[in-house]
């Protein structure tokens, strides 16, 4: 961080780069206009800041997520007034539902042309009061700096998410002075992060009789810190509980970890969603009881004890009732509980642990993960599983689109470290990943990093590969070509009888092309004796690179909780359960 400048006058749109530098900004996602030109002059005159010239605000938003989430420090993203703004709503509120630190600074018109429907001018603080933890309107200029750096405190404490700071376009001709950080008005909020000690030691206790414990951590982890991660596995590992995560708590703990048991909820593993099921004891760690986690809430893990580790007071008690509310940072949490558990003897029931294990190990040989392969065409599981074969044990970043891939890249890629998988969790945003994907590459230049990425998906936002070619970012877009709105198309068949209503593309380009044309590299393969070649040429290139593996067009993820149904029924494709193999449509179970 940046030595805190001293209290002087300034005009504001200086006031504002000042108070990015002051807060350990190192990288702006932006794309200007009028309303943010006094700005933009200013980021001009100096070198401390980059700037991530993108081809679409919500491109700039999701580039913003991406290099939070991997680095943990807050995304910062520079927008114009009325559409500038308006086109970044979307990954705002990406970013709340998935709990991201974002700082959005958006242009306004000026102050005396508020509310006269001026050029390009829209109520960003209206539209964006929703989907934001909370905004500012400046309106006087020595109000600016302390407004930016409360913006920060806010992004970064407590559950993170992204916070909006409207500025007019006087108020950055204007002069002000300067406010330094260390004299913001930040004490108004200050979330809590201790928890309470009663309620750890009655957690503790229900731990140590427990015949059937489970841990279900989410994001929360991961946005508590490294720290958090590691009490967890310390946790895990001295319990022996089993544990499970979320779509967005992946990395948490490793997925090489003898008490792993994969991914839970709607594509989560048989094993994970059974053990949810019929546990008598849930530990939820940093997780809010998503839908697509819980399915229908009245039969949710039915009969178990419930406890919720959660720095926001609002997720307690707003889906699932639970018997141990405890609010406080993950981090800090996991410490105490760690050190009330050790000192009162370490204790667990071994006997009804092992039984556990061993109920657990017979789910696990249902494989639910199996899949029919082929020497003609590419299945994508194959092909996600060579991906992980050729990558694992690199410096690796995964981000990716949103459907079908999605959950197979979940399934099919392990990942030992947080911060290592970027996704769009709650909000389901198709288009996230390209820019995500340049946001990683940014933060960590000597990166692999690759989106996984569906055809469909990948063209909402394909022309961010400007903004890869422009930046140097040698992200590799891995595109399973299905043809199809994956997803989209499965529950059709499922749930529609088979009616695939405008489930595909008639007109897709031809993605080696569309690569060149951007001045990458572009590739093709479809025969699965070819699939390592491929992807071992798409690591070696030193540039962006777009792979267009054409792949299975009707195959179906599984297993798959069908929406509103409980955890012990799934469908779950051709794994064997009971004797049986699942056909096309999958076994319920």
């Amino acid at each position: 961080m940046t030595t805190p400048m001293a209290t002087k006058a300034m005009t504001g749109a200086r006031m504002v780069v000042q108070a990015l530098k002051d807060q350990g900004v190192e990288v702006v996602f932006g794309y200007p206009g009028g309303a943010v030109l006094p700005i933009y002059d200013e980021i001009f005159q100096q070198n401390d800041i980059r700037h991530i010239l993108v081809r679409h605000e919500q491109g700039a938003v999701h580039m913003a997520e991406g290099y939070a989430r991997s680095t943990g420090k807050p995304g910062v993203v520079l927008v114009t007034s009325g559409p500038g703004a308006t086109n970044a709503v979307t990954g705002i509120t990406d970013a709340l539902l998935d709990s991201i630190p974002i700082v959005v600074l958006s242009g306004q018109v000026p102050t005396f042309l508020i509310g006269t429907d001026g050029f390009q001018e829209a109520d960003t603080v209206g539209i964006t009061r929703p989907c934001t933890k909370h905004n500012w309107l400046v309106k006087d200029t020595d109000k600016l700096a302390d407004t930016i750096h409360q913006a920060f405190h806010v992004a970064t404490s407590g559950r993170p998410g992204p916070v909006l700071v409207d500025i007019p376009k006087d108020v950055q001709f204007a002069t002000g002075t300067y406010t330094p950080p260390e004299k913001a008005k930040v004490s108004h909020y200050q979330p809590r992060v201790k928890g309470d000690p009663e309620a750890i030691t009655a957690l503790v206790e229900l731990m140590e009789t427990a015949e059937r414990p489970v841990f279900y951590t989410g994001g929360g982890v991961i946005n508590s810190g490294p720290a958090a991660s590691q009490l967890l596995r310390e946790l895990v590992d001295a319990t022996g509980f089993p544990i499970t995560s979320t779509l967005m708590g992946l990395g948490a703990y490793p997925a090489s970890g003898k008490n792993w048991l994969g991914m839970l909820g709607m594509h989560g593993l048989y094993e994970a969603n059974l053990a949810m099921h019929g546990c008598d004891l849930m530990i939820n760690i940093g997780a809010r009881f998503d839908d697509r986690i819980t399915g229908r809430t009245s039969d949710f893990s039915p009969g178990s004890k419930k406890a919720h580790i959660d720095i926001d007071p609002s997720s307690i008690n707003k889906v699932i009732h639970v018997d141990i509310p405890i609010i406080g940072d993950v981090g800090h949490v996991l410490e105490d509980l760690l050190q009330v558990w050790k000192s009162r003897g370490r204790k667990v029931n071994a006997a009804g642990l092992k039984r556990w294990w061993g109920q657990i190990e017979d789910w696990q040989r249902v494989k639910c993960l199996s899949y029919t392969n082929s020497d003609k065409v590419i299945k994508p599981q194959y092909a996600l599983q060579r991906l992980e074969a050729l990558t694992k044990g690199r410096d690796r970043y995964i981000t990716t689109e949103v459907g079908q891939h999605q959950m197979w890249a979940a399934q099919f890629l392990g990942f030992e470290a947080p911060n290592r998988w970027m996704t769009s969790g709650g909000l389901g945003t198709m288009g996230y990943g390209l820019p995500a994907s340049i946001g990683v590459q940014v933060a960590h230049p000597e990166a692999l990093v690759i989106n996984v990425a569906g055809e469909a998906s990948w063209l909402m936002n394909m022309q961010e590969m400007g903004t890869a070619m422009q930046f140097r970012a040698p992200v590799k877009q891995f595109i399973l070509n299905n043809e199809r709105l994956g997803m989209v198309r499965q529950w059709q068949e499922l749930l529609h009888g088979e009616r695939y209503s405008h489930s595909w593309s008639e007109s897709l380009p031809d993605f080696v092309k569309l690569a060149e044309a951007f001045g990458a590299k572009g590739m093709q393969v479809k025969d699965p004796a070819d699939l390592d070649a491929a992807i071992q040429e798409m690591i070696d290139y030193d540039g962006p690179v777009v792979m267009d593996v054409l792949v299975e067009k009707h195959e179906n993820c599984f297993p798959m909780i069908p929406s509103g149904k409980p955890h012990n029924e799934m469908l779950i494709g051709e794994a064997e359960t009971a004797g049986a193999i699942g056909g096309a449509g999958g076994a319920l179970v």
